[in-house]
């Protein structure tokens, strides 16, 4: 099966691509906080500058103690990274085996990581037609066939399903009995973080939960992620971990952002009531059928005349992206993925939506041959995004 390794967030390549500067886009293809970072991170960052002379904290030990008192854990559950990207590229050395199953449709990065480690891997694909639910049965079946590693996200990306945290303790009791190690992807969890299942995941030593600080805090320039495990699991990832790979800046902007409670209520306020009116408003639009979804994104099935891929290139006529899903294994074609964003910005997507569905076979706007004339590396993104 053919493994693809694009994603959402490309603005720089597509301004580039179309001769236009980065802020002239609208980006909806990437899920990032629409507040942006917390507001006393550019000012810490700044006040931060002059300690760039000294090479950053390796340990990482006052960011790694905010985050071990905000989340419940001792510190020494806790292994700080340069995004949780980083984590996924060392637990195919951190766990023994070569054979993974992943949780499909997943996040590209977790087969990319696997394959160049030499590992094999499998899916167990979940279902649009059946809410994506998962199937206890089939996974205890596929369990036993011996798998060393499970990848499960958690809300999923791009489904924004969530597993509720009695769901992920079930399914880390299927992976001890089985004899798998469960990788619990958390990377949006902040969006509904009652429901993680940290607590029940650090109490053992076949199962880690990865975490991310680029979506809800707004920090993807930055690249911030962690770990939470059991110590001896936590010990062995910081052997593994290169060494000072999360920069000084980073670790500043994390300390800030933590500290800022108002900043999280204010942020779960506004994904709630955006993410609401979102769907509201994509329902209402035909040929558009959007998912439910815990985080700060949904996945929409398109049934218009045109592809997916089409339908994204018109938007580009707006200067507005989306995430296309075609690329995602074991989702089928005709799904996109758009992130929820402010008030104005949301309707500025739907009415530019409701104009192409309306208008579905309107003819070839001139978008399409720039975007086939390009060549190289910025022409083949378009081609694909």
């Amino acid at each position: 099966m053919a493994i693809t390794f694009d994603h959402g967030g490309n603005v720089f390549a597509v301004a580039r691509a179309l001769g236009i500067p980065p802020e002239e886009l609208l980006d909806f293809s990437a899920s990032i906080n629409p507040l942006g970072p917390a507001p006393g991170v550019k000012e810490a960052v700044c006040a931060a500058f002059d300690r760039l002379v000294h090479y950053p904290d390796s340990g990482a030990v006052a960011l790694t103690e905010s985050l071990a008192h905000s989340h419940g854990v001792d510190p020494a559950n806790i292994c700080v990274t340069n995004g949780s990207t980083e984590l996924i590229y060392l637990l195919p050395r951190l766990i023994p085996g070569k054979r993974a199953l992943i949780i499909a449709p997943p996040f590209a990065e977790y087969a990319r990581a696997l394959a160049l480690a030499g590992w094999e891997i499998d899916y167990l694909q979940l279902s649009p037609a059946h809410g994506f639910a998962l199937n206890w049965g089939e996974l205890e079946s596929v369990l036993a066939k011996g798998y060393d590693l499970l990848f499960f996200c958690n809300p999923g990306n791009p489904t924004g399903k969530l597993f509720r945290r009695d769901e992920i303790c079930r399914v880390d009791q299927l992976c001890q009995a089985a004899g798998t190690f469960l990788v619990v992807d958390e990377a949006f969890m902040d969006f509904c973080e009652e429901e993680s299942s940290k607590d029940a995941i650090v109490k053992g030593e076949r199962g880690i939960v990865l975490r991310s600080m680029t979506k809800f805090y707004a920090l993807p320039g930055l690249r911030l992620g962690y770990a939470i495990g059991a110590d001896r699991l936590i010990d062995r990832l910081q052997e593994l971990r290169g060494p000072w790979s999360v920069n000084t800046l980073a670790q500043v902007a994390g300390l800030a952002s933590l500290a800022d409670t108002g900043y999280r209520e204010r942020t779960l306020r506004l994904i709630d009531t955006e993410r609401d009116f979102l769907t509201a408003r994509l329902q209402a639009i035909a040929g558009l059928v959007p998912y439910p979804s815990a985080a700060n994104y949904l996945l929409v099935k398109f049934q218009g005349d045109i592809s997916t891929a089409k339908l994204q290139e018109r938007l580009m006529v707006e200067r507005i992206l989306i995430r296309n899903c075609d690329n995602f294994i074991g989702l089928p074609a005709r799904f996109f993925r758009v992130a929820v964003r402010g008030r104005q910005e949301n309707e500025r997507l739907l009415t530019a939506l409701g104009v192409v569905c309306n208008n579905i076979n309107g003819a070839s706007t001139p978008l399409s041959a720039r975007i086939c004339s390009l060549s190289g590396v910025e022409g083949n993104l378009l081609r694909r995004l």
